[in-house]
């Protein structure tokens, strides 16, 4: 099985300084800043819209003078964040069991490579993927790219992420979709989809869905 995970949100927890980012440049610019709930309802893919939502204009200055701002901010700051609890242990025992586990990110590859080695849990996945610059426009592309170089078959692949962006790549690659609820998005919009609040519970997820996929052979 090949286990595309992402990263912001997802195997890092850097939700709070997401939000203290984002409230730092809102008031810097005379907006008002956002509430965690707030943030938690209008985070989306690309940011761009979601920077929208927040309250940004781009009267007086542009989304691109924004990325780079949050980003020179973002990137030094995140390695005092702490990774979801269970995922390194989870990881580990997944790789052990043959699976294959690959970070997607929408982050600039350069950044993504730089935390992980903070981390020290570059050596522990089969493959980092992330794109070529800092706008986080969409992983899509990357993803698919990554499949039809591969050959894989989308039945063995689960994309594991915090985001409804996530759920679109699984779509576009027609294979599963489990969400984690404990990053950038509420809970509430997974409803009615596959969902695991603690990374303690993957494992399991991943073998009830080989064992449905072998009953439909």
């Amino acid at each position: 099985m090949t286990i595309f995970l992402d990263f912001n949100g997802t195997i890092l927890d850097d939700l709070d300084l997401c939000i203290n980012l984002l409230n730092e440049m809102l008031v810097e610019q005379g907006h008002t800043p956002v509430t965690k709930e707030r943030y938690l309802d209008i985070f989306t893919f690309p940011i761009i819209e979601y920077y929208k939502a927040a309250g940004f204009t781009f009267e007086n200055y542009t989304y691109e003078e924004l990325a780079h701002r949050f980003i020179k901010r973002y990137q030094p700051a995140s390695f005092k964040c702490n990774l979801h609890e269970g995922i390194v242990e989870t990881v580990k025992n997944l790789t052990a069991k043959g699976h294959q586990v690959i970070v997607l990110s929408a982050s600039k590859h350069e950044n993504l490579v730089e935390q992980l080695s903070q981390f020290n849990i570059v050596n522990i996945f089969n493959d980092i993927l992330g794109i070529e610059d800092i706008y986080a426009q969409s992983k899509i592309n990357l993803a698919r790219c990554y499949v039809d170089k591969h050959k894989l078959n989308p039945k063995n692949i689960i994309m594991v992420g915090d985001t409804l962006h996530d759920g679109e790549v699984a779509t576009e690659l027609g294979c599963h979709m489990i969400y984690y609820t404990k990053g950038h998005q509420s809970k509430s919009k997974f409803i009615g989809f596959k969902t695991i609040d603690h990374f303690n519970e993957l494992e399991k997820e991943i073998e009830i869905y080989e064992k449905r996929k072998e009953s439909l052979n």
